[in-house]
């Protein structure tokens, strides 16, 4: 049985990622870190909710095996490239840093599709530097899952992405495999692939050192492999 952290837990993936872990069997328990209270009811969840971000790093649990990042804002949300840097980077390093700390084994990060520290576009080369710095750290093992266009309902209003999820969706409605799969995913499949790669990881049935999720790896892992 392994016991799980997540930050992130009200995004689109992180969400699905929240559902998964308290059915699945073989978590025992799971620390969630809000802003705002978590619609799920399950004896499996503890939420850490807080408003101050910056203190997260300080609570982290010392219980835990498996830690999840489906951490992440926009730009238009933070309000600049740099405010968005101080979540999508500098939180999500600092917490990373704190599950080395307290003894996690098992290092799960949410990144994204084209993520380079060599990239010349703003979002792709910030998410590759946290990349590299989390694999810096030397947890036992690191996952890194890049989806591509995440599907699914956001809370919150992104036009412009509305318009492709839904081009995606009756893309996948005519043939999944072959219209959907190789550019876009669905949220619920996203934090399957993450959930299972991170239990095989815990239970020793991956390899030490770094485990890289392209799109393909994703929708085997997410679809064709998930047991609950």
């Amino acid at each position: 049985m392994a016991s799980a952290v997540l930050v992130g837990s009200t995004g689109l993936v992180g969400s699905s990622i929240v559902a998964t872990l308290i059915s699945h069997s073989s978590i025992s328990s799971l620390t969630a870190y809000s802003r705002r209270e978590l619609p799920t009811n399950s004896t499996k969840l503890k939420a850490l909710i807080s408003k101050d971000q910056d203190s997260w790093p300080s609570t982290f649990p010392s219980n835990a095996n498996l830690f999840f990042s489906a951490l992440g804002t926009t730009r238009a949300a933070a309000g600049s490239l740099q405010n968005q840097r101080k979540i999508d980077y500098d939180l999500n390093l600092a917490l990373a840093r704190a599950a080395k700390e307290n003894g996690v084994s098992t290092y799960v990060l949410v990144s994204t599709a084209g993520a380079s520290h060599k990239s010349m576009f703003g979002y792709t080369k910030m998410k590759g530097e946290l990349e590299e710095a989390v694999k810096e750290i030397g947890f036992e093992h690191t996952v890194i899952v890049r989806p591509g266009l995440i599907c699914g309902d956001r809370n919150e209003s992104r036009p412009a992405e509305w318009v492709v999820r839904k081009i995606a969706g009756a893309a996948g409605m005519v043939n999944e495999r072959w219209l959907k799969d190789f550019w876009a995913q669905d949220a619920e499949v996203i934090a399957r692939a993450a959930v299972n790669a991170g239990l095989q990881c815990a239970e020793g049935r991956n390899q030490k050192g770094v485990l890289i999720l392209t799109q393909a790896d994703i929708v085997r892992l997410g679809r064709t492999e998930w047991k609950g």
